[in-house]
């Protein structure tokens, strides 16, 4: 008697073949296709501006003798790439005990209200929720959680420049954002 050989090996048949072609094709297909999605996912993590240009606060004959802070709008200029950004912003330029020019950002610490200086105070006011700062921009009351940011400056040509920052709002330390 002859006994009948199996075999355990499962048959290829072409069906089977041309699923798993197409199973792979797909499988590439979507890959590749996914490449721009991760990559758009991924952008702002590998994101990086440029710097802030130095911008023009005035002659320094301006700043020589303050007795309260004098404010000044600069322009902001950032290139990012391609795409070049102008901006006005307001910042306030205060004298230091030892005479040393200090450039306060404008923007409350707080929420990014706009802080005006009170003549009649001596101090300045955040008009969203009342904190209030003063000269040279320490905390004096309300719900901000440091100081006024103070800025990076310089003097440079008989003129006062300045590098203007972004700060983190809502947090106790001083943390540049852009």
């Amino acid at each position: 008697m002859l006994a009948k050989v199996t075999s355990t090996e499962p048959e290829i048949s072409r069906r089977s073949y041309l699923g798993w072609l197409i199973g792979l094709c797909t499988a590439g297909v979507g890959a590749v296709l996914s490449v721009p999605l991760i990559r758009f996912a991924l952008y702002p993590l590998r994101m990086q501006t440029t710097e802030v240009k130095w911008s023009d606060a005035g002659p320094l004959s301006h700043f020589v003798s303050l007795a309260i802070p004098l404010r000044r709008s600069i322009q902001v200029e950032q290139v990012d790439g391609w795409r070049e950004t102008v901006s006005e912003k307001v910042v306030y330029v205060t004298q230091t005990p030892d005479h040393q020019l200090q450039v306060l950002s404008a923007v409350c610490p707080h929420l990014g209200c706009s802080v005006q200086w009170s003549d009649a105070k001596q101090e300045f006011i955040c008009p969203c929720h009342a904190a209030s700062f003063g000269a040279d921009g320490t905390k004096l009351s309300g719900p901000s959680p440091r100081a006024m940011d103070s800025l990076e400056s310089r003097i440079e040509n008989g003129r006062l420049l300045v590098r203007y920052r972004y700060f983190r709002q809502l947090v106790p330390t001083k943390e540049v954002i852009g």
